[in-house]
């Protein structure tokens, strides 16, 4: 009785899957004809009679099919297109596979694209060239071919323009002395507030942040800077990570019109009008095979820049000059003492980003000696040339201004400057980089 009471239910239960599948073909607008009804009945009978008395049909030795096996063969026999949509979906599980392998290397290449900018310190939005203000206008591929003087032939370049910086280096010194009157006192006072120090001194990159207790304003302001060493030694090292940076009325290939040459005026300012031992590096660090890649130059002057300072470790302060990069529309000019001057901005690197941190390959024991050199110079410069200084750009790299405690890098004006605009705005910058250094 157990046994035809099994019999009766599997019946039934086939039964209803044929009906399960014959509602299916009519809701999907297909149709069987008799012939194939006939034929689905006769093999339920057949199976039936397979699974309740073997011995009447003979087998030939082939395995058994369970009514489950069989059931899905019929139903895929009579509904090949079940097999098409198995194989699509197996297909399309595969590109899945092979989808979710294609985003883990392109993640995996954003990482490591990533992970390089932070080894670079830097780079402009989509061009993946080092920079520390806003969009470069060069081309990352600009040929540079007559640009790659050694560093002995580019002293040569500037030293050709020696004679009208001399005379420059006189004007400095009576610039130096008209600036000797505070035009805009700020009383030190304010520096206990850190809003109005941030909103008046400072610009904070979206990538990293800072509070009150990582820039202490009344503590920076008041830490002793003045040069400790003789002018009988190196003092001051002014030098070019992207030295290949020109103005709009550049000579190409003129070292002395580009960077470089602004660079060489304010180490004779510095020499001649105030006394400094300074020395010059003008190597090039951002040009790879002929052309422009500022991939790696950060990387390329530490190595240098590191070698210098071993080999005279008396010098106390490191100038990292460039120009920046902004729209084509944009003119970054003031006047100072009737002059022409391109504005400039300080820099400066925390070795920290919101997203990460703290940078640990990018140590920097003198962040707070660097926040308190920018920020003593942007208070000179805000008082006796209140239109001149831009702001003091924080972001989340290092900039080798690891390299000293007095590690400095200016942004002075940008590729819309012209020379003499930029050569004006070394003789403010070397008044404020003495007032400092002489603790006035």
């Amino acid at each position: 009785m157990k046994k035809m009471d099994d019999g009766k239910l599997l019946r039934i239960v086939l039964w209803l899957l044929l009906c399960a599948v014959g509602a299916y073909i009519l809701i999907k607008g297909m149709s069987l004809d008799k012939k194939t009804l006939v034929n689905m009945c006769r093999d339920a009978q057949e199976k039936a009679i397979e699974a309740y008395l073997p011995g009447i049909l003979e087998t030939d030795g082939v395995k058994s099919q369970t009514p489950v096996e069989w059931l899905c063969s019929k139903v895929e026999k009579q509904l090949p297109f079940l097999g098409t949509i198995q194989a699509k979906e197996m297909e399309e599980t595969e590109k899945d596979r092979e989808t979710d392998k294609k985003i883990m290397e392109e993640n995996s290449d954003f990482l490591e694209a990533k992970l390089l900018e932070e080894n670079q310190e830097a780079g402009p939005v989509g061009s993946g060239e080092e920079n520390t203000g806003g969009v470069d206008a060069q081309s990352e591929n600009q040929e540079s071919a007559g640009n790659t003087e050694s560093g002995s032939q580019q002293e040569a370049g500037t030293g050709k323009d020696n004679t009208q910086t001399a005379d420059a280096g006189d004007a400095g010194q009576q610039e130096a002395s008209a600036a000797n009157a505070i035009v805009n006192p700020i009383s030190l006072d304010m520096f206990q507030d850190f809003d109005y120090v941030i909103s008046n001194f400072y610009t904070i990159d979206k990538t990293t942040s800072i509070n009150s207790d990582q820039l202490n304003a009344p503590a920076l302001v008041s830490e002793d800077l003045k040069m400790t060493t003789g002018s009988d030694q190196p003092q001051i090292l002014v030098y070019h990570s992207h030295s290949q940076e020109e103005f709009i009325d550049s000579n190409p290939g003129d070292p002395s019109t580009s960077i470089v040459g602004v660079g060489e005026y304010l180490v004779t300012l510095l020499r001649d009008t105030y006394g400094y031992n300074v020395l010059h590096v003008t190597d090039t660090f951002d040009i790879v095979d002929g052309k422009l890649d500022r991939n790696k130059a950060y990387n390329y002057a530490q190595d240098k820049i590191s070698q210098v300072l071993e080999e005279n470790p008396s010098v106390e302060v490191v100038i990292d000059l460039h120009r920046d990069g902004v729209p084509d529309d944009k003119h970054l000019v003031t006047d100072v003492n009737g002059k022409p001057t391109a504005k400039i901005m300080f820099f400066n690197g925390l070795s920290r980003t919101n997203q990460n941190g703290d940078i640990e390959y990018l140590p920097n024991p003198y962040i707070q000696d660097n926040l308190a050199f920018s920020l003593q110079l942007a208070l000179q410069a805000k008082q006796y040339y209140p239109e001149w200084l831009r702001t003091i750009y924080l972001r989340g790299y290092r900039y080798n201004l690891h390299l000293r405690p007095k590690a400095l890098l200016v942004e002075c004006g940008a590729q819309t400057n012209t020379v003499e605009e930029e050569m004006n705005a070394m003789e403010p910058l070397a008044d404020v980089l003495n007032k400092v250094l002489k603790g006035e």
